[in-house]
């Protein structure tokens, strides 16, 4: 007897199929000529033998050790079976993996020793086995989870095109360098030509500007909602001015319409930095497709994790071929890997100083990265994906509960505030100290992060401050009053889904408890 054997016990007529064999004896499956009432694709396998007229039903849970005189041998599956039932024993040992390691981590809270984080991945066995599914293929680069997840983004989304990169930091580059393309002719954004955006954020929603010699210019934020002032935009906008590129701070959305409709009337190019905000609506729909380009991060803290990863997405055709130059070499082909003319004239081209019918694989026509995905990320993406609406509710929940247990401390903190039609899916709980507290930012932080409860700030501050900034062309218009306030006063603490009640009352209670011992 060997693996993939079919057997039949000579004592009760029952199938199997064989696994292993040793001293005499055989570990195997049960084999059913009926359907298995729970079919479950995750467990279950139908297979086919000529020797046999109807199928057998198979499950990977229905393991049991024969004795090899009882059993008479019935036929041999072919290798394509026997790999399935292969990969389903071992996705089967992946899922019995994680509740012993990893189901019980972090459930328990002692307020003595758990750190309270301010975010984190959040997962179960499906990650586990759909990364696990995608390394058996050994297909490293993009594949078919990576497919699958562009489409299924691009649904979630309600948008034509979604197309995956390694980080919401490459996310960013592709979008803004996208604008940069001579494609888009006299709406093509070049070195000297000015970007509206805020200094109060992230750098990576700012240096791709800087990267494409393009001249950033910073408008102040609205403390409470952290956004940018729109009312101001209009008086920063010159006849360099091409485009507006701005993130939904902290999941709140900034005013869509009014920056829409002042894109409209200026002919801007608009780039929502969508990192922070995957869930979150402006007007009922999804921020992120608002404007011409959105784009999402996957990074462990934001609002689902592929460890690495982040998507660039656009209603636009041409748009979404520029980006995908860009990403893949700025190559000119757009032939997925494995696929060599999906064209029908690859050897047909005339591009550039180029001979006529050089390959067109090897055609350039942006100045390009490569920020592609792995196969894996894009798999751990799929089985997250499924998860971001009961994410996005657990953010919602846990902002609500945290303002519920601090609304009456407003004499000592500007509380946070949606934008007004907007529903947001909150990344943070962002506190500003008020003028004339009687304690510093400095000093809260420091108490709770003694009390092992993580903290961050609204990301750089202010950019200009940042010594990377310091020989960097830009232009302020009006001033950044409030963006150095937050730059001073301003921190967060955490609302991801990883947070329980419990530890969200532990907040709750150690903010109160150092205002009410300052005052």
């Amino acid at each position: 007897m060997k693996n993939g054997n079919v057997v039949k016990n000579k004592k009760n007529n029952q199938f199997y199929l064989l696994y292993d064999e040793n001293n005499g004896f055989s570990q195997g499956f049960s084999l059913l000529t009926e359907p298995l009432i729970n079919f479950s694709e995750k467990y279950c396998l139908e297979i086919t033998l000529t020797q046999i007229s109807s199928l057998l039903y198979m499950d990977i849970r229905s393991k049991i050790t024969l004795r090899n005189d009882d059993l008479e041998f019935i036929a041999e599956i072919d290798a394509k079976t026997l790999e399935k039932v292969s990969r389903l024993e071992i996705l089967s040992k992946v899922e019995n993996y994680y509740e012993l390691f990893h189901s019980e981590r972090n459930k328990d809270f002692d307020p003595e020793s758990t750190q309270v984080s301010y975010g984190g991945r959040v997962y179960d066995e499906k990650e586990m086995r759909s990364l696990v599914d995608s390394s058996l293929d050994f297909w490293l680069t993009a594949g078919r989870y990576n497919k699958q997840f562009e489409k299924e983004y691009a649904e979630f989304l309600g948008v034509r095109y979604a197309l995956l990169t390694n980080s919401g930091s490459s996310a960013n580059l592709l979008a803004f360098s996208a604008l940069t393309s001579p494609k888009l002719k006299d709406r093509q954004i070049k070195p000297g030509d000015e970007v509206i955006t805020v200094a109060a954020g992230f750098p990576t929603t700012v240096t791709p500007i800087v990267q494409n010699g393009a001249i950033p210019v910073f408008i102040d934020v609205e403390l409470g909602t952290y956004n940018i002032i729109v009312d101001r935009i209009e008086e920063a906008i010159t006849p360099k001015t091409k485009a507006i590129m701005v993130a939904h701070t902290m999941g709140n959305p900034f005013e869509l319409d009014k920056v829409m409709e002042i894109a409209s009337k200026y002919n801007l190019w608009v780039v929502e930095d969508n990192c922070d905000a995957l869930g979150s609506t402006f007007n009922g729909k999804l921020t992120g497709t608002h404007g011409h380009i959105g784009t999402s991060s996957f990074y462990p803290p934001h609002h689902m994790t592929m460890g690495e990863g982040g998507a660039v997405y656009t209603n636009n055709a041409l748009l979404k071929s520029i980006i995908e130059s860009f990403r893949d070499w700025g190559r000119d082909c757009w032939c997925p890997s494995g696929c060599d003319n999906t064209c029908n004239k690859r050897f047909g081209w005339e591009l550039g100083s180029l001979p006529y019918g050089y390959d067109h694989k090897y055609t350039y026509s942006h100045i390009g990265y490569n920020l592609r995905v792995t196969e894996m990320q894009a798999a751990i993406g799929v089985e997250q994906l499924k998860k971001v609406p009961t994410f996005t509710q657990a953010r919602k929940d846990n902002f609500k509960r945290l303002f519920e247990g601090l609304k009456d401390l407003g004499e000592h903190f500007i509380l946070p505030r949606a934008t007004e039609n907007s529903d947001p899916s909150w990344f943070g709980f962002m506190l500003t100290v008020q003028d004339g507290a009687k304690f510093t930012k400095n000093e809260i932080v420091e108490y709770l992060e003694a009390n092992r409860i993580q903290t961050r700030m609204l990301f750089a501050g202010n950019l200009t401050r940042q010594p990377a900034f310091h020989n960097v062309s830009y232009r302020i218009s009006g001033d950044l009053k409030n963006t150095d306030k937050i730059m001073h006063d301003t921190f967060l603490v955490g609302v991801y889904p990883g947070l329980t009640k419990e530890k969200i009352d532990y907040v709750v209670s150690k903010i109160r408890s150092f205002v009410l011992d300052k005052i």
